[in-house]
Order: C-alpha cells, then structure tokens, then sequence
C-alpha cells in the first residue's frame, strides 16, 4: 500500500472511493503480470488472493465482473515459449492452450466459496456491431442474475486481424459502460499513477484525477515492468478515463491492493466520473469500440458543420472517399488535412459514394429517387474526436 501524496482527502475523492465500496455492480480487470510468475506460469497463490476478494464481495451481494489477461501468458511455459511471441499465430496459439489453465483456475478457486466461474471471450468486432454489441450485453446480465461470476477475456484464439483493445484496459473499461456499473478497478503490478518515474527522488502519487487536466504535464510512460503484458500506464490511463467519461468511479491500483480499493481505502489514483451530460451509449460505442473501416474527406464547411454545428453530414461537403466500407460500417471523417474529426456510421456503400459527392440530397431525391434524399452519416450516429 502506498503513501498518499497528503493526510488530507479531498471531498470528491472520499465521496468517489466510498461509492466504490458501496457499488452495486462492480468491474475489476487484473493484468497477466499480476497472475504469472515471471517465467509465464500461472500463479496459483496470485489467483487464490484475487478470487477471494472477490469472492468477499460477491457473496455480500455486490455483482462482480471480472476481466482477466493472462490466457497467453499462460499458454507460452506449456508451449515451450521462453517469451511472448509477436506473430499473430503463435499467440493465438499461446491463447488457446493458456484460456483453458486460466479458467480452470479461477473454477477451482471459486468452487470454494460455491459460486460458479463463467467464460465470455469477446473481440473488437463483438463490440464494433450493434448486434453483437446487444447480445453481449443481454447473455453478461443474464450470468449476473443467476449468481456467476463472469470472467471476461479478449477472445485472441479467433483473432483475425491485429486490432487489440490493448491489454484488456480498454476492454474492461466498455464492459463496465456497457453493463452500467458503478465501479471499475484496474489492478496491475503498478501501485498508482505517479507523476514522474517512481524511482526518480520526489516522485509522488497522483491521488485524483479530477479531469484531464490533472494529467497535464505528467510522463505517463509506455511499458509494464515485465514482458508478459502488451499494455502500460497508458493504456490504464486511457481506460480509466474511457470509464470516467460514461460516469463510471474507476481506481487504479496494484493487484496487491484489491482488496483495499473495493473496500475505499485510498489507496492507487481515484478518476473521479465526468461531471456534466454524460455521453450516449451509442456515443461512447463509436468513439472507443469502433475502428473506421474508411474515411470520408469533408472540405471546410462540411467539417464546421459537423464539429461547430453538432449536424449531419451530407453528401454536398463530402470530397473524397478511402477504403471500402458497406452502409452501417463505422466510418473516420476526416478534413481535408487527414485529421479525424469524427465516427459514425455511414449510410451508403463506399462504391455509391463517389456519385454522391457535392450534390444536394434534393437534387439527388430528384435525381436518383426519395430514397437518396438523407444524410451520409445522421448525427445522432456520429461522435466528434480529438481535442
């Protein structure tokens, strides 16, 4: 447990961490460094400490979620893998062999408190289609009405594509959205966020983060402390700031200090929830649960439109169209520079586009038929980017 930065809490974070202790519903992602030995094995005594907190928790009556890396990790000692491999087979392989030994531990161990361990295994692309999206999220609520416990995993033996959520962070961060909770704890082997290397003299914790500004000037860093994990800081940073967005009381801490954080101690960096209107499901979907399967250049006063005047885009400002994409794809809107300044979700095929572009949608209902006379991509599918 580490020292705060002061002995006086601040009002916001001593209302934030008691609300994490009085969460009904509760999300905590823990990282393959905290679940291995530095050799890849799975850590039976690590495993055990975790579930019986959460096992504490669950049997109060708090629903517990929990995201788990760790399926490569342990997958590479039984392959003969002396350290993560970077293609994509052989982690798939690594995943599948390691899934198995993860779940079958977690099974043990919750066996002893009689509550029943359940695997759900998503990929980006559950997350990216509504469909997906909804029935994730209906089979999550079902595994908490009838009492288990959900294990949550990034399904990488079905991978097949590079596309990561990055080391399960932003994962558990749009499965604590998508499941309404009140709390996300993200443990790894890194007590909390420091504002400076924590070996460097004068180094201190950061207790609250208030907003992003609080991050202003701080090196957050990049990598772990063992090479067994794909995520860093900033990762977790990212995720907790994902979290803080849909309103959710998210601690970072170290796998050490689970039980202190879900019970409101101060101990890690508390990300206050955003104050303010609080984003759509939808909203948050597209920002963090999609990559754009093309780009739709607008020119200048199509991008003051969407980004100034919160409207819909329409074919008229439309300039350029990249990739190929179909109607109800995830598309990037980009100026005419290549920023992205926005995400939703286009209404026609990237091959209808280019006859679209620079005309009216009254000249194209006239034209082409009623059915041409709407927007490329409705606000109300649209999410604006960046800063």
């Amino acid at each position: 447990m580490h020292s705060t930065s002061s002995d006086k809490i601040d009002a916001l974070e001593a209302e934030g961490r008691a609300a994490v202790a009085a969460a009904s519903r509760i999300v905590v992602k823990v990282g393959s460094s905290s679940l291995t030995t530095p050799e890849g094995r799975i850590d039976a005594n690590r495993i055990r400490d975790l579930v019986d907190v959460l096992a504490v928790r669950r049997t109060a009556g708090q629903e517990v979620i929990l995201v788990s890396s760790g399926a490569v990790a342990a997958g590479m000692t039984p392959l003969g893998m002396a350290r993560r491999p970077h293609d994509l087979a052989s982690q798939q392989a690594a995943a599948s062999v390691g899934q198995g030994l993860l779940l079958a531990a977690y099974t043990a161990e919750l066996a002893r408190y009689g509550l029943n361990a359940a695997q759900v295994l998503l990929t980006v692309e559950d997350m990216m289609r509504r469909v997906q999206h909804r029935n994730s999220q209906r089979t999550l609520r079902r595994l908490l009405d009838i009492g288990a416990l959900p294990i949550v995993n990034e399904n990488d033996t079905v991978a097949t594509h590079e596309i990561r959520f990055g080391d399960n962070d932003r994962l558990a961060a749009l499965v604590a959205h998508l499941m309404r909770a009140d709390a996300l704890v993200l443990l790894s082997d890194v007590d909390a966020l420091y504002d400076g290397k924590p070996s460097d003299p004068g180094t201190s914790v950061v207790d609250l983060v208030r907003d992003p500004t609080d991050l202003a000037g701080i090196d957050i860093g990049s990598t772990g402390k063992r090479g067994v994990g794909t995520g860093g800081m900033v990762t977790k940073v990212d995720s907790a700031r994902i979290a803080s967005q849909a309103g959710v009381h998210t601690v970072l801490t170290s796998a050490t200090n689970a039980g202190a954080a879900l019970s409101g101690e101060r101990v890690g960096t508390f990300f206050a929830p955003a104050g303010g209107r609080r984003p759509s499901a939808r909203q948050l979907w597209l920002a963090h649960a999609t990559a754009g399967r093309g780009s739709l250049v607008l020119d200048p006063g199509a991008v003051r439109a969407v980004v100034r005047e919160k409207a819909s885009l329409l074919p008229a400002g439309v300039v350029k169209v990249r990739g190929e994409f179909s109607a109800g794809d995830p598309v990037d809107l980009c100026d005419e520079e290549g920023t992205v300044v926005a995400r939703g979700l286009v209404n026609y095929d990237a091959a209808e586009v280019p006859d679209l572009m620079g005309r009216s949608t009254r000249w194209l209902a006239r034209e082409m038929g009623p059915s041409y006379e709407r927007e490329l991509v409705h606000r109300d599918d649209l999410v604006l980017l960046g800063n």
